[in-house]
């Protein structure tokens, strides 16, 4: 390795990730929820929030919809 890097010289790019960036955002969620992710996602050793993620990425990749009947 140098000990001294010039980077004044260098030219700027795009990040070729931006696409894949996620969003931050608040949902409000049950407890109950979010003690059945987090179970889940100490079985998978992931964070729960990264296993939430992925379930709705498979739920609109798939393009599922949820299926409800009021009870009358």
């Amino acid at each position: 390795m140098r000990a001294h890097y010039e980077f004044s010289k260098m030219k700027g790019r795009k990040n070729p990730y931006v696409k894949s960036l996620k969003t931050p955002i608040t949902i409000r969620l049950d407890q109950d929820t979010v003690a059945y992710f987090k179970a889940l996602a100490g079985e998978a050793r992931l964070p729960y929030q990264n296993l939430i993620n992925l379930y709705l990425r498979d739920c609109a990749s798939h393009h599922r919809k949820l299926r409800m009947a009021w009870a009358s």
